[in-house]
């Protein structure tokens, strides 16, 4: 079970103070999550933590600022860096969005010792090619290893499609090796996120690495970890020398312009991050690719964030929810109380302050049904991250 977010600041910060109560082998992986805007980076981050930390809304710019998850399994320690959606100066201006909401998914990769990139396939507008800001971040860190995970299958009808959408974002290849990728589905209209996908390869390499769901699929032509080789689980001396073990060549912004894709995956997952479909396949093989070295955190530690900013971001979630079009992102949050109640239950007052008196109205709802219910479901969430009974009370005032 993982650990719940401290209920004060002074023991978050005392937590992530504390020296790391790391094994005497301790293996340790850093891990940046990028990808377009409402991709589900933050869904994926919570399902892969077990608790709910990190904002998720179905409107862009949910997460406004890079923010760190801890998975502490065993001797292992995973680093999630969860970031906001790559995205143009031109967009960020539209939303007006932080610069840091430009520079904190790079800064992040400066940190990774591997990046997920991951694409939503039930958009259809998207699903066919990476974004450019992804390309040009995947080119400039080109030296870390990078693995493609594809989003919110369950929603794809058209299970079939995911074969040409594979194909496309790996420019058919994958871990060095051409992809022959054929359908091995029979019947179009299953939900799992398992992914129809058979591989055939020359010589599947051996690894301790679990099966991608991409590999798992009945008549499969072999064995192996399904799309791709983990990094540093081969032996050097019997592997032949690929330019992926020579490090990716240097893509220049005219190479760029004509790729969809990213030849240098190592592995491809399928998975519905919503329900938690194969986002266990995926820990397992992240929890594999960790190297020896000392823990960052003490296993107490679930994120970096103060309990402030977990309860900020989780009810301008349901603010995003709730208000339509641009009308939440101009909402400011203010704390007026926060302080344990007589038998230990977390009391917290914020005031939410609106530009207008109609934003005012909407927000509170007829008969204050939209305010009660965001407070509702808000505490709810608050209660899964604090594991402690929550009285969230919510005021909206027009800012003066």
């Amino acid at each position: 079970h993982p650990p719940p977010v401290a209920t004060s600041r002074e023991e978050q910060r005392r937590r992530l103070q504390d020296r790391p109560d790391q094994p005497r082998s301790p293996r340790a992986l850093r891990i940046a999550i990028i990808g377009a805007p409402n991709a589900g980076k933050s869904t994926l981050c919570n399902q892969l933590l077990g608790r709910k930390v990190f904002p998720v809304s179905r409107k862009v710019h949910t997460t406004r600022c890079k923010a760190r998850g801890v998975i502490t399994h065993e001797d292992t320690q995973l680093i999630i860096l969860d970031t906001p959606g790559l995205t143009s100066p031109l967009k960020a201006k539209r939303h007006n969005l932080e610069k840091a909401m430009l520079t904190d998914p790079w800064d992040s990769m400066k940190h990774a010792d591997l990046v997920l990139v991951l694409v939503d396939v039930s958009d259809h507008w998207t699903r066919n090619a990476l974004s450019k800001e992804v390309l040009k971040c995947l080119s400039q860190f080109s030296h870390i290893p990078s693995v493609l995970v594809l989003n919110k299958v369950d929603i794809l009808k058209k299970k079939f499609l995911l074969l040409e959408i594979v194909t496309d974002l790996t420019e058919g290849i994958v871990n060095g090796k051409k992809l022959e990728v054929k359908s091995a589905l029979k019947n179009d209209s299953s939900s799992s996120a398992k992914s129809p996908v058979q591989i055939t390869r020359c010589s599947p390499p051996e690894s301790r690495t679990p099966e991608s769901p991409c590999g798992q699929e009945m008549g499969q032509a072999q064995k192996g970890p399904g799309l791709g080789n983990s990094s540093g689980t081969r032996d050097a001396k019997s592997s032949p020398v690929t330019e992926e073990a020579q490090g990716p060549k240097q893509y220049g912004p005219k190479d760029l312009r004509g790729m969809k894709g990213w030849p240098h995956f190592q592995e491809v997952f399928m998975l519905a991050a919503l329900h938690g479909e194969e986002v266990d396949t995926l820990k397992q093989y992240l929890l594999m690719q960790a190297k020896p070295g000392p823990w960052e955190f003490h296993s107490d530690v679930l994120t970096n964030q103060s309990p402030q900013e977990v309860c900020d971001n989780i009810i301008r979630e349901k603010v995003l929810e709730y208000l339509p079009l641009e009308v939440p992102y101009g909402v400011t949050q203010v704390t007026e109380m926060w302080e344990e109640g007589e038998c230990g239950e977390l009391i917290i007052v914020q005031n939410l302050l609106v530009p207008r008196k109609s934003h005012m109205r909407m927000l509170i709802g007829k008969g204050g049904k939209v305010i009660s219910k965001i407070a509702q479901e808000a505490g709810q969430d608050l209660m899964n991250a604090f594991l402690c009974d929550v009285r969230l009370k919510l005021r909206v005032e027009v800012k003066s």
